[in-house]
């Protein structure tokens, strides 16, 4: 008897090793203005932003800001129990697209968070200033000519209609 429990409780230990722990982040305190919660605020933005980035060409302190929302939205997101059932494929599609703007940007995927979105918000709070040390001396360069991100416009309209259907749920009926 206690052998079978034994072994069973190393089966269920072993299945663990597979457990992806969230990566603790926190937007600025100067990222919503009034009194507004912090993620729909992200969500809004970077859904504005990638809809068309293209009305942020030549406009690095406000494309550091956006790409910083996506960031944020890649960690917190997965593990957000308003949006871990609206839509299956949103953590994908935020991995996808933190890997699309982190090659883009010059930063190493490994790299956690947090320091990503304190050091873009930084330079969004400081336009012409030098890159933080946790964010490549190049991104600046980068960021005045972002290439299209099309994975990341897809993860930003899809945490969109995650967010929409969070406020406003649809009914599914069975026939």
């Amino acid at each position: 008897m206690r052998l079978g429990a034994g072994l069973l409780a190393l089966a269920l230990l072993g299945g663990c090793a597979e457990v992806t722990l969230p990566d603790p982040v926190r937007l600025p305190r100067d990222s919503v203005e009034g009194a507004g919660d912090p993620t729909r605020a992200a969500v809004s933005r970077a859904a504005y932003v990638f809809a068309d980035p293209a009305r942020l060409a030549g406009q690095p302190a406000a494309m550091a800001r956006a790409i910083a929302d996506m960031e944020f939205l890649a960690a917190a997101l997965p593990f957000d129990p308003r949006y871990q059932q609206r839509d299956p494929l949103l953590p994908w599609q935020l991995a996808q697209g933190r890997a699309e703007w982190r090659a883009a940007l010059g930063i190493p995927a490994g790299q956690p968070a947090q320091p990503v979105i304190d050091g873009l918000y930084a330079m969004a709070r400081t336009p012409g200033a030098a890159p933080p040390a946790s964010l490549p001396p190049e991104v600046a360069a980068r960021l005045a000519a972002m290439p299209p991100l099309p994975e990341t416009s897809r993860a930003a309209a899809a945490a969109q209609r995650a967010e929409f259907e969070a406020q406003f749920p649809v009914r599914r009926f069975r026939w």
